[in-house]
């Protein structure tokens, strides 16, 4: 009996250690930054409200970290068209 328990508890916490593990890196993609939640209460557009309104702040934040990358892209694309 004694044996099974010197192999039994070991796994166990094993097991209990690896299911933690996925459990915060599913936590610490989730979490959101401060500032951009801060920027965008500040300046909301009507698509972000009304997506924080509908879903929550996922999907508004996604909206808000595409408006974002927008003006970087349109930067970018001009800068390779006029040389």
């Amino acid at each position: 009996m004694t044996a099974w328990l010197s192999v039994l508890v070991p796994l166990l916490v094993m097991f209990f250690a690896l299911g933690m593990e996925r459990v915060e890196s599913r936590l610490h993609e989730a979490t959101v930054r401060e500032d951009e939640l801060q920027e965008l209460l500040e300046q909301p557009r009507p698509d972000e409200v009304r997506a924080l309104f509908r879903s929550g702040t996922s999907r508004a934040l996604e909206l808000f970290r595409l408006r974002n990358r927008e003006p970087r892209r349109r930067a970018a694309r001009r800068s390779k068209v006029s040389p």
